[in-house]
């Protein structure tokens, strides 16, 4: 007979892990950033190739054309291809990207309230990437699909779109001694 491994019991209180991660990937964007380093390199064979016989500065515009668009397209888009939140007993923290930049903290201290949000497209913020909007607040919006929203002290609110956000909304309420969602206060 042979020996199966048993799920370790527990005895007294579940505990919570310490900190919750989350991530969200945009394949698309990749797509995007390859338009840029297309654009990028055209720019260069402009400079390269081009017997500059028709002119200096029209060559120039359109080089230095090329190489600023490529490479503000391939950086605007590689630095959303990816968001990582992390979240501890004390704040909770976006990075975007392979660099981890732009970068966001938040107190929980500053928090009062967290919730799910199903669907949550770049339609509704403007795109994508780290969005500002006067009537909803600020996003990091990365790809369609489900996110968390943070409601702060100030009013104000914070999105954003993260896989398995429904357990980082509960994470978040365990630490802020916030009901669940659809329970009762008090209950």
């Amino acid at each position: 007979m042979r020996d199966h491994p048993r799920k370790p019991t527990h005895t007294g209180a579940e505990t919570s892990p310490a900190v919750w991660t989350g991530r969200a990937t945009n394949k698309a964007q990749w797509v995007l950033a390859a338009a840029g380093a297309a654009c990028t390199a055209l720019g260069v064979q402009l400079a390269v190739s081009s017997d500059w016989t028709s002119g200096i500065v029209p060559l120039l515009m359109a080089v230095i054309g090329c190489v600023a668009a490529g490479l503000l397209m391939l950086f605007g888009t590689l630095a959303f291809v990816n968001v990582a939140v992390r979240v501890d007993a004390r704040a909770l923290e976006v990075r975007c990207g392979h660099m981890g930049l732009p970068r966001r903290r938040i107190l929980l201290t500053q928090v009062v309230g967290a919730d799910f949000v199903p669907q949550v497209t770049p339609r509704q913020w403007g795109g994508w990437g780290y969005r500002w909007r006067p009537e909803r607040g600020t996003a990091v919006v990365v790809r369609k699909g489900e996110g968390l929203v943070l409601r702060l002290g100030d009013g104000r609110t914070f999105t954003v779109t993260v896989d398995d956000a429904e357990a980082g909304v509960r994470f978040i309420r365990e630490r802020l001694h916030l009901p669940a969602a659809g329970a009762p206060a008090g209950a």
